[in-house]
């Protein structure tokens, strides 16, 4: 390869400004992603509210059903990603790998998400995003008849549902930790050692 081939490098060898700019953008928006990780109550309800914004510039413009349309079936595809665990226990075979408990004596395992909040969150913003940027071009206005676009997602998403559903009945597992039993070791007594 001659000087200058590689992707970013100018005819010098150094980085090129506009490589050297998108890399230090990079770097903010991935420093603003780790700083939210934690508040997780706020990133939801920025994305609800950002999810508010897009269907009320929908509804007003009376348009990009379509759009809206593909953005239901990501953000399904999504949460059913996010209720899977990672290791499908339908693929195992009984002496292969980590496998959830079955019966009331087993060892307790963790419930290992195929997609994790954090991951779940980010995309479905990106989604919605995406989607809002499409709206303000009229080539993502496909005019359809969408009272059937609607129907047709309810279906979809309850027939996905109930297999999702039954799926957690089978293998009998619970994708969220409220409701699940929770055991405490002694009792903090109050007493600290001093030496």
């Amino acid at each position: 390869m001659s000087e200058g081939d590689s992707v970013g490098e100018s005819i010098h060898g150094k980085p090129s400004v506009v490589a050297a700019f998108f890399t230090r953008i990079g770097q903010v928006y991935q420093s603003w992603l780790d700083k939210s990780t934690p508040f997780y109550a706020v990133r939801w309800a920025a994305t609800l509210l950002l999810t508010a914004v897009y269907m009320i510039r929908v509804y007003i413009l009376q348009g990009w059903y379509i759009v809206t349309y593909a953005l239901g079936i990501y953000h399904l595809n999504l949460f059913i990603a996010f209720l899977s665990p990672k290791v499908d226990p339908s693929l195992l075979d009984e002496d292969e790998g980590p496998s959830l408990p079955t019966k009331q004596n087993e060892e307790f395992r963790p419930f290992i998400r195929r997609l994790p909040e954090f991951k779940f969150w980010h995309s479905a913003t990106k989604g919605i995003v995406i989607a809002m940027i499409c709206t303000f071009f009229d080539a993502f206005n496909v005019p359809v008849f969408w009272p059937i676009l609607v129907m047709y997602f309810i279906m979809l998403f309850c027939i996905t549902m109930k297999r999702q559903i039954k799926h957690m009945i089978k293998y009998r597992y619970l994708p969220f930790t409220h409701g699940k039993k929770t055991y405490k070791g002694k009792e903090d007594t109050g007493k600290t050692f001093a030496s």
